[in-house]
């Protein structure tokens, strides 16, 4: 008799353990979101950003400078230059002159890297999550 009822206690208590502990079988969404302007600049007054795509983009980032990327294909250039205040908009920038190239890379579609007077900048997708 001891045994049938810690049989049964058993099989109770494992299918409680596989339905859960939450009886309404909740799920949790994750998403993530663009940063805009303002949100990177408040948080680093002298970063280099431009937008693309609706994305803020942004330069001098360590690990991004340590990767080994290949230009691809162009995709834009800048064509305004906004440096007195935080809204932006596609192919604007801070920093850069109007007339930089924007390129895509081989590796990542996270990192976009510019062209401008001969130097190459890699940007990386500032996103939150």
């Amino acid at each position: 008799m001891k045994i049938k009822k810690l049989f049964y206690g058993l099989i109770a208590l494992a299918l409680f353990m596989i339905m859960g502990c939450n009886i309404q079988g909740g799920t949790t969404t994750v998403s993530i979101d663009s940063i805009d302007a303002e949100e990177v600049l408040t948080l680093d007054s002298d970063a280099d950003i431009f937008q693309y795509a609706g994305v803020i983009y942004k330069a001098n980032i360590d690990w991004v400078e340590e990767l080994s990327l290949t230009k691809d294909v162009q995709i834009g250039e800048i064509k305004t230059k906004n440096d007195a205040h935080t809204d932006f908009r596609d192919e604007m920038s801070n920093k850069l002159p109007v007339g930089t190239k924007i390129f895509s890379t081989k590796e990542r579609g996270d990192i976009l890297i510019v062209e401008s007077e001969g130097e190459i900048k890699k940007y990386l997708a500032i996103v939150e999550g």
